[in-house]
């Protein structure tokens, strides 16, 4: 028997089983980086939720392998206004316990989504611009909103519909516990151990084509080395996020193969730049300091070209990266080609110290989680060598990516803190909605996990425009204008460079990659 079998079967005798079912010939078992922390579709707004959850629990509109929308759960949209959007739904569609799938299940998601008690980071993003939902018939659906939200079908492929008879007075315990994780999507669950692993069979009922895996083990390894180690003993068949320090020899094992795609995750410091003081920034002799010097965009430009992005790029990330100096990528929807790659400049960082009022530098922390992003502990040493040459003498604190975004976004506790950030639609919406917007919840503007403080009702007007223009032309510019406010010229956010998405698979497998950075299996097939 094979390990990665032995390891299913002791999963599946950890926890009460979902359901239960032998090891077919045709299984895979994927190990992960990202750390996922539920079941429920709609508790956590992370990545690796979404690509755990998307197994079982589908949505009205699929993006394809360029994030562009496809029909999915709903079949055709179209705009009645430019403030109502209609969606025909699949008809035919059953949950997993053969129940029709029905216009009535889009209203209960819409009434739980955004509200779902102790959520870390709420789906109302994609979900508050929608003011009334009407039901046409059993399977059309219109949205109306107060505004024209031209974004629309790309924010109802960002997150998951429930059902309401399978979901109606269910918890995320109940999730989790495998009760209420009844979906329509192409696998039903069959056991979860989170913090370690979820076991998947195919969903005879999926409405898509069939599934190639008879059943899916969906490991969670967040350790680089031993998911590496993990793949390179056959005891899992395919791996995400490989280290970039393993690609060549990965590629020159005859056994494996090698699949990578520039991604849309953005590696990027978000800064306290506008709290009156900062809790971890002292003077050289420790003592607390009586201002917040990141609120000088001064000091802020001086942090951004003390950094040497090619050298990152070139050392430590063995060229899997693309140095930035704003929110997307090259050929991605509001890059704009105008906007260079900041220059590595510490003479000019030491003078804009200065002219800020600070000749020799303060002391600084920078936080970090050490297991969520492509080398992401090692970025924030090289940063920390890098600002000690400028007179910033900065200790870095790195944690677990669930320990990291407890602490700097729902307690707010860091001064400045690398991490990461990837729209889910394929434009700009969410960097600027999210990131560099005046918080305002119930808009959903701002975010809990990434809370800089920062404000500018200039950017919040382009912003408010940008997000209410149907015309993809005249948005695009406004996209342009609010990052270069943003991005460029006030630094709210100091971009650093947008990660190559990498996977590794053994030979016979082959993986359609994607522009982003989920890893699922829907995306792998035996090769031909």
């Amino acid at each position: 028997m094979r390990r990665s079998a032995r390891w299913a079967i002791a999963a599946m005798a950890m926890v009460a089983p979902i359901g239960a079912m032998p090891a077919k010939a045709a299984d895979i078992t994927i190990a992960v980086g990202g750390a996922f922390t539920s079941m429920d579709p709609h508790f956590f707004d992370l990545s690796p939720n979404h690509a755990l959850t998307w197994h079982v629990f589908d949505r009205l509109v699929h993006p394809d392998a360029d994030q562009r929308p496809t029909p999915g759960l709903a079949t055709s949209w179209r705009v009645i206004d430019e403030r109502t959007w209609e969606f025909k739904l699949r008809e035919g569609v059953r949950w997993q316990d053969g129940t029709p799938f029905t216009a009535d299940d889009v209203v209960y998601t819409f009434q739980r989504a955004p509200n779902v008690p102790n959520s870390p980071t709420s789906m109302g993003q994609y979900i508050r611009p929608v003011t009334r939902l009407e039901v046409v018939d059993a399977h059309t659906i219109r949205m109306h909103t107060a505004e024209p939200v031209p974004l629309i079908p790309q924010m109802m492929g960002s997150f998951s519909i429930i059902g309401r008879k399978q979901g109606e007075g269910m918890s995320t315990a109940d999730y989790n516990s495998g009760k209420a994780a009844v979906g329509t999507g192409p696998y039903r669950l069959v056991s979860l151990a989170l913090g370690d692993r979820a076991v998947f069979a195919r969903n005879p009922l999926y409405w898509g084509p069939a599934q190639p895996w008879e059943r899916v083990t969906y490991r969670m390894i967040t350790n680089d080395s031993a998911r590496v180690a993990a793949l390179q003993s056959g005891d899992v068949d395919a791996i995400d996020t490989v280290p970039t320090r393993d690609v060549s020899r990965i590629s020159r094992d005859a056994r494996l193969t090698v699949a990578s795609r520039p991604g849309l995750r953005l590696i990027y410091l978000y800064v306290d730049a506008n709290r009156p003081v900062s809790p971890h920034v002292t003077d050289r002799d420790g003592k607390p300091l009586p201002g917040n010097p990141l609120r000088d965009v001064r000091v802020r430009q001086a942090l951004s070209v003390a950094i040497n992005r090619e050298g990152i790029q070139r050392q430590i990330m063995e060229g899997y990266s693309k140095p930035t100096g704003q929110a997307m990528p090259e050929g991605g929807m509001g890059y704009d080609p105008s906007i260079a790659v900041p220059a590595y400049e510490p003479d000019r960082a030491r003078r804009l110290l200065a002219e800020a009022g600070y000749p020799e530098g303060f002391n600084i922390t920078l936080h970090g989680p050490n297991d969520r992003y492509v080398n992401d502990d090692a970025i924030a040493q090289a940063i920390a060598q890098m600002w000690a040459r400028i007179g910033v003498r900065t200790s870095v604190a790195t944690s677990p990516a669930s320990v990291f975004f407890t602490a700097g976004g729902v307690r707010d506790e860091h001064s400045i803190s690398l991490t990461g950030w990837s729209t889910s639609t394929g434009e700009p919406d969410t960097h600027l909605s999210l990131m560099l917007a005046t918080p305002e919840p119930e808009r959903g503007r701002g975010t809990r996990i990434r809370p800089s403080h920062y404000s500018n009702p200039s950017l919040d007007r382009l912003v408010d425009r940008a997000l209410t223009t149907i015309d993809q032309e005249a948005r695009e510019k406004l996209y342009f204008e609010a990052i270069r406010i943003g991005f460029q010229q006030e630094l709210a956010v100091i971009p650093i460079h947008h990660q190559v998405n990498i996977w590794a698979m053994r030979k016979g497998i082959a993986y359609s990659a994607q522009l982003s950075e989920q890893t699922r299996a829907m995306e792998f097939a035996p090769a031909r």
